[in-house]
C-alpha cells in the first residue's frame, strides 16, 4: 500500500510539473490584452516596463523552464519547510471597533494592523477599513494549482469587519485571488483601487476597480489613496506578460500615511523617494520573502531582500515597519524563517537593534503610534553583507 501512495505522490508531482512546463509555453491565444493606452515612459502601446531597465524576466539559476521545473519538483537542494504552521487568527473582538471615535487631534487617529499572510494586511482606523492583496485561497495558481499555504489566514473571510478599500498591487495569482475578490464584494461591495490592466481582470468577473498609472490618486471614503512606481512585472499567463501594471501605494491618512510596496525588486531605488515625498509614512508594509533562487541569494531582479527591505525602510523615514511576503507560500529556495532571521541580523550589523521595522505573528493585531520622525540611521550595503558573512549568518539558507 505505501509503495503504491508513494508511486501516486510521485505521479502527482510529475503532472503538476507537466503543466507548470506547459503554461510557458502556453499558445497564443491565451494572451490576453488589459488596457490601451498612449505609450510612455513605462509603456511601449502593448506592454508595461520598469523604466531602470528590466532584470526580472529569468530567475537566476537557468532558464524559465528550468525554474518552474525546480519549484515543481522541489529539486535544487532547497531548505525544508514545514507543512504546516500554527496561527492563532484574531477574533472580531480584538480588532479594531467600528464605532471607534476620531479624536479632536487628527495626529491621535488611532491605527491597528492585522497581518492576514504573504501580503495580505488589514489596516484599520476610525471609520475606514483597508484591505492589501487580499488571498485567502489555499493555493496561488490557477486551477488549484501553485503553492500551497502552509499558514491559515491570520483572520477567518468571516470574521473579517465590513471592508472599505481593497489595494491591488499586480495580477499575479498569489496577490490578485479572484474567489477571494469575489466573496469580499458580494459581501462588501468595497472601492478597489489598482493599476492600469488590472481592472479588466476583474471586470471579466463581475466587479469593478479604480485603475491609475503610476502617480495619480483619488479620492476615497476620507482618504488619498496614490499609486505609485516600484519594480517587477506581471503576468496571469506568461504569454500575457507585463499585459497589466504593477505599483506600490501611498494611502493618505490622519496621524500618518500608510505605505504599501507590495511585490517590488530594488531597480533604481528611486521609487522609494517618490513614495517618501507624499508625506510622512507612519506604517510601511514591506515584503522580505522570495528574494533567494539559488543559494546565498540575498536579492532578486523582482523581489527585495531583508537587507534592501531595510534600506527601504531607512529611505522612506518611516516611523514602523511590518516585513511581509514571507512564510505563508513557498515561492523561493530560502527557509521558512530565513528571512525574519536575515531582516534581525541586519538590523544588528547596521546598529539598528530597535524593533521599529521587523517581522510580526500573523493573525495578531497592532496598534500603531501615530507617526514620530526617525533618527536618520546610516546604511552601508557592502558592509551590512560583510557583516552576515559568518558562519551563523550562511548557515541561514
Amino acid at each position: 500500500m505505501g509503495r503504491v501512495i508513494h508511486i501516486v505522490g510521485w505521479g502527482l508531482v510529475w503532472i503538476v510539473a507537466a503543466l507548470c512546463l506547459a503554461v510557458t509555453i502556453a499558445p497564443r491565444f491565451l494572451d490576453r490584452i488589459y488596457y490601451r493606452g498612449v505609450a510612455g515612459d513605462h509603456f511601449d502601446g502593448a506592454r508595461f516596463f520598469n523604466p531602470d531597465g528590466d532584470d526580472t524576466s529569468v530567475p537566476p539559476g537557468g532558464s524559465r523552464r528550468g525554474y518552474f521545473w525546480r519549484q515543481a519538483t522541489g529539486s535544487d537542494g532547497r531548505p525544508a519547510w514545514p507543512a504546516r504552521v500554527p496561527v492563532a487568527a484574531a477574533k472580531p473582538a480584538e480588532l479594531l471597533a467600528p464605532a471607534t471615535l476620531r479624536p479632536r487631534d487628527p495626529a491621535r487617529t488611532p491605527m491597528r494592523v492585522t497581518w492576514v499572510g504573504h501580503a495580505s494586511v488589514l489596516v484599520q482606523v476610525p471609520g475606514l477599513n483597508i484591505l492589501t492583496d487580499p488571498v485567502w485561497s489555499d493555493r496561488a495558481g490557477p486551477f488549484g494549482f501553485g503553492p500551497k499555504r502552509v499558514a491559515d489566514p491570520g483572520i477567518a473571510l468571516a470574521d473579517l469587519p465590513k471592508i472599505d478599500l481593497i489595494l491591488i498591487s499586480h495580477n499575479h495569482y498569489d496577490h490578485l485571488d479572484l474567489s477571494t475578490l469575489r466573496r469580499l464584494w458580494d459581501r462588501d461591495r468595497p472601492a478597489i483601487v489598482t493599476a492600469h490592466g488590472n481592472d479588466a481582470i476583474l471586470r471579466s468577473a463581475g466587479m469593478t476597480a479604480t485603475a491609475l498609472d503610476w502617480r495619480q490618486a483619488e479620492r476615497i471614503g476620507g482618504a488619498t489613496v496614490h499609486v505609485v512606481r516600484n519594480h517587477h512585472w506581471s503576468s496571469r499567463w506568461f504569454v500575457d506578460r507585463n499585459r497589466a501594471l504593477w505599483s506600490a501605494f501611498v494611502v493618505e491618512l490622519p496621524g500618518g500615511n500608510l505605505f504599501f510596496a507590495g511585490d517590488t525588486g530594488m531597480g533604481d531605488g528611486a521609487w522609494v523617494r517618490e513614495a517618501a515625498a507624499l508625506g510622512p509614512i507612519r506604517l510601511a508594509l514591506i515584503p522580505i520573502g522570495a528574494f533567494r533562487f539559488q543559494p546565498g541569494q540575498m536579492a532578486s531582479g523582482a523581489h527585495i531582500g531583508p537587507v534592501d527591505a531595510l534600506d527601504v525602510f531607512r529611505r522612506l523615514g518611516a516611523s514602523r515597519g511590518m516585513a511581509i511576503h514571507w512564510g505563508t507560500f513557498r515561492l523561493s529556495y530560502e527557509g521558512w524563517a530565513t528571512p525574519p532571521k536575515l531582516l534581525t541580523a541586519a538590523r544588528r550589523c547596521a546598529g539598528q537593534g530597535d524593533r521599529r521595522f521587523g517581522a510580526v505573528a500573523i493573525g495578531r493585531p497592532i496598534d500603531i503610534a501615530p507617526f514620530t520622525a526617525p533618527p536618520p540611521p546610516a546604511f552601508d550595503r557592502a558592509a551590512i553583507l560583510r557583516c552576515l558573512d559568518t558562519p551563523a549568518g550562511n548557515a541561514l539558507r
